[in-house]
C-alpha cells in the first residue's frame, strides 16, 4: 500500500485503507462504477496522500445533510462520509445531480 510506502504509522493506514473501503462502497452502492485515485503528495513542510474517488452516478441531492452522522438513503447507519471526513485531515466533496460525485481526501504524515 502507498501509505506504507510514504512511511505512515500503522495506525494512519489502517485509517487511509477504511476511508479508501467507504468510499468505494458508495461508487458501488450508488453509482455502480467510478474510480479511486491514489496519489503521494508533498507541502511545503510536509509529505502525505490524496485519494480521489469520482463517479457518474445520480450525485448527492443535499451534500449538507449527506455529511450529517446518521444520514442515510441506503438504510445503512449514515456514518460513510461523515466518518471519511473524521479519519482524514482534509475532505472535499463536489456533486451534481444526474452527473456524479467527487470526494477529495488528504492524509498529512505526521512529523516525527
Amino acid at each position: 500500500m502507498l501509505a506504507t510506502e510514504l512511511g505512515f504509522s500503522s495506525g494512519d493506514t489502517t485509517l487511509i485503507a477504511t476511508a479508501i473501503s467507504e468510499l468505494g462502497r458508495n461508487i458501488v452502492s450508488y453509482a455502480r462504477q467510478g474510480e479511486i485515485l491514489i496519489t503521494a503528495i508533498n507541502g511545503s513542510d510536509r509529505s502525505g496522500i490524496l485519494i480521489v474517488a469520482s463517479d457518474k452516478g445520480p450525485g448527492i441531492s443535499d451534500v449538507q445533510q449527506a455529511l450529517r452522522d446518521g444520514f442515510s438513503t441506503s438504510g445503512g447507519l449514515g456514518l460513510g462520509l461523515p466518518g471519511v471526513r473524521r479519519l482524514m485531515d482534509e475532505f472535499e466533496v463536489t456533486s451534481m445531480p444526474k452527473r456524479g460525485t467527487t470526494v477529495k481526501v488528504k492524509k498529512w504524515k505526521q512529523r516525527t
